[in-house]
C-alpha cells in the first residue's frame, strides 16, 4: 500500500507548465530520489506536497487522505517534514529555539491556554523544551543549544535543518539537495547519516539531490524529471543506462 500517492498531478505557473502528469507512488520505508537537470521541476514537486503551491490539476493522497487543498502547516502535523535546497533556519532564534517550534504543530494546549499560562501550557511547554534537549543531545549539538543558528558553520546549519525536520515527528522526510556545498568527505558522511535517521526514526525519504554519487549509493529507486515530465521511474542501475536520461543530461552517463 502506497504511503503517499500523487496522482496526476500538473501545475502551471501562467503559460508555463512546471509539471507534467506527475505521477508517484511512495511506499512505506522506502528510500527515493528525484533527480534532473537544473529547471526540471523537482522542488516545484516538494513545494506541492508539502502545500505550498496548490496543483492545478491532480490529486495528492497521503495516508489515503486527500492533502493537495491543506495548508503547509496541516500536511506537517499529519507526517510530511522538509528541507529547503537553501537554508531556511530562523537565524535569529538559538538553535534550541529552532528544533522547539517544528513541535508546536502538534502542541496540546489552546490559544487561550497559551495566552494565560494556564492549564496544558506549562506541561506542554516543558515536555517541547525536554524533547528538544533530547533530540539535540542525540545529534551532538547540545554544546550549541542556546547559540544562534546563523553563527553556526554551514554543515552544522545543514545539520539542524534536518533535526528540526525531524522535531516535527514526519513519517515521511523530503531533503532537497542536502548535499548542496559539501566536499566528497562530507557526502560520504551525510550517506550515512542518512541511512541512520532513516532506521533510527522509521522513515520513508524522498530526495532531490544532484550528487549523483550520493543518489547512486542510497536510493532504492529513482525518478527523473526533464522540462517537468517524467522520463524515467526505476532501480538506479536501470536509470543510468536510460537514453532519455543520458540525453537530458547532455549525453554525460551518470557516474557513482
Amino acid at each position: 500500500m502506497a504511503l503517499l500517492k500523487v496522482d496526476h498531478v500538473t501545475h502551471y505557473f501562467g503559460g508555463l507548465c512546471a509539471v507534467s502528469d506527475f505521477n508517484l507512488l511512495l511506499k512505506p520505508h522506502e528510500l527515493l530520489g528525484i533527480i534532473g537537470p537544473n529547471g526540471a521541476g523537482k522542488t516545484t514537486v516538494f513545494n506541492i506536497i508539502t502545500g505550498v503551491y496548490r496543483p492545478t490539476e491532480g490529486s495528492i493522497y497521503f495516508n489515503d487522505i486527500e492533502i493537495k487543498d491543506k495548508t503547509p502547516d496541516r500536511i506537517t502535523a499529519m507526517g510530511i517534514a522538509r528541507t529547503f535546497q537553501n537554508i531556511r533556519l530562523f537565524n535569529e532564534l538559538t538553535v534550541l529555539d529552532n528544533i522547539a517550534i517544528a513541535q508546536y504543530a502538534k502542541a496540546a494546549y489552546s490559544p487561550v491556554e497559551a495566552l494565560l499560562h494556564i492549564g496544558r501550557y506549562r506541561r506542554e511547554e516543558q515536555r517541547i523544551m525536554e524533547r528538544s534537549q533530547e533530540l539535540l543531545a542525540l545529534f551532538k549539538l547540545d554544546g550549541l543549544a542556546f547559540e544562534q543558528s546563523k553563527n553556526l558553520p554551514y554543515g552544522l546549519q545543514r545539520r539542524l535543518e534536518i533535526v528540526r525536520a525531524l522535531a516535527a515527528e514526519p513519517r515521511v522526510l523530503l531533503l532537497d539537495e542536502p548535499a548542496a556545498g559539501m566536499n566528497p568527505k562530507e557526502v560520504d558522511e551525510l550517506m550515512t547519516f542518512i541511512g541512520w535517521i532513516r532506521k533510527e526514526f522509521n522513515l520513508t525519504i524522498i530526495l532531490i539531490e544532484h550528487q549523483m554519487r550520493l543518489v547512486m549509493g542510497i536510493c532504492e529507486r529513482l525518478v527523473v524529471l526533464d522540462f517537468g515530465a517524467t522520463i524515467a521511474d526505476g532501480a538506479p542501475h536501470e536509470v543510468q543506462g536510460n537514453e532519455r536520461v543520458l540525453t537530458a543530461y547532455l549525453g554525460e552517463k551518470l557516474k557513482v
